[in-house]
């Protein structure tokens, strides 16, 4: 539980009573839980708006487990099904538990075969790739960034950029980050080199960039988007550099997609992650996950994200 916003530390595990589902709810027994980048800023006391939450609050959001009890109302098909979701009933909060309430609108039941901590994976961080690839699209012989390009959304949409055909160009940090970009296809170029952007404009033989995905914003966003060709696309989704990208230079000459986009993508989610659970059963989408955390070591988690000691997704495990 978060008391006050603050650094890592103030995660503090506490004992609550274990919640018994109202009518219309569902209890999971939780065995998974989503780390993200947006858990830190909200827990420092910088998270946006859309995510407004006041201590003290349980962290966290989307959980894996199985359904152990259902209030009225509920279809008892549910009871002993392996699920992935949303804890609570709406709004931000409630995931970072060994048990959670959620809403039967608000969980997917995961395929066959399928094991939860790669479910867990890709129900957030695939079903978004997915939206920022169907809302800025890619084309065969591309050239596209994905900045960052290992960590828990950027390893799938650099799998999702490489299916479509486009030459995936992953921004990473370190050698051990570059080998597991090129593992998956791509070609890594590392944004902590002072010349980072001459970097990629050698790759791209002194064309420049079709696409970029940014995930940093800060500078490092507003580089990555002066290296789009006219007629370019940048497409903003995450902000861990603290800041968006700003990209007014480049506006009049590129299509430029904000953050503003991401509460558009939430009515049509529930179709995006039956597909990307789907297509990671089949195989077709293989989450790179990092490191795994105890529920108790959820402030050292916190971290190593802002410590950016991760790749892939990191996931808590009850």
């Amino acid at each position: 539980m978060v008391q006050r916003f603050g650094p890592p530390d103030v995660l503090e595990p506490v004992e609550l009573p274990t919640a018994v589902p109202a009518p219309g709810e569902l209890r999971i027994a939780v065995e998974v839980v989503s780390l993200t980048w947006m858990d830190t800023l909200i827990r420092s006391g910088h998270g946006p708006a859309a995510f407004a939450v006041e201590p003290p609050y349980v962290p966290g959001s989307s959980v894996g487990g199985t359904v152990e009890a259902i209030g009225a109302g509920v279809d008892g098909r549910w009871l002993g099904t392996r699920v992935v979701g949303r804890a609570g009933s709406g709004g931000y909060g409630g995931g970072y538990a060994d048990t959670a309430i959620a809403d039967p609108e608000a969980v997917h039941p995961v395929p066959p075969g399928l094991d939860l901590r790669h479910a867990m994976a890709v129900m957030d961080d695939g079903s978004t790739a997915l939206a920022l690839l169907e809302a800025t699209p890619v084309r065969p012989g591309e050239r596209v960034l994905v900045a960052p390009g290992v960590g828990g959304l950027g390893n799938l949409l650099v799998q999702l950029v490489v299916r479509a055909g486009a030459t995936a160009i992953a921004a990473v940090r370190g050698a051990e980050k570059a080998g597991t970009a090129r593992s998956m296809g791509a070609v890594p170029v590392d944004y902590g080199s002072p010349d980072w952007p001459g970097d990629v404009r050698t790759l791209t033989g002194g064309r420049g960039l079709d696409v970029v995905f940014d995930g940093i914003g800060g500078a490092v966003g507003a580089a990555a988007a002066s290296l789009l060709v006219d007629g370019g696309r940048f497409s903003g989704y995450g902000m861990s550099s603290g800041a968006e990208a700003a990209v007014g230079e480049v506006a009049g000459r590129v299509r430029v997609a904000t953050m503003a986009q991401l509460p558009g993508f939430w009515a049509d989610g529930p179709r995006r992650v039956r597909k990307v659970l789907d297509e990671t059963a089949a195989g077709r989408l293989v989450p790179v996950i990092g490191r795994t955390y105890p529920l108790g070591a959820a402030a050292e988690a916190h971290a190593d994200i802002e410590g950016r000691r991760f790749i892939g997704k990191s996931l808590l495990l009850t």
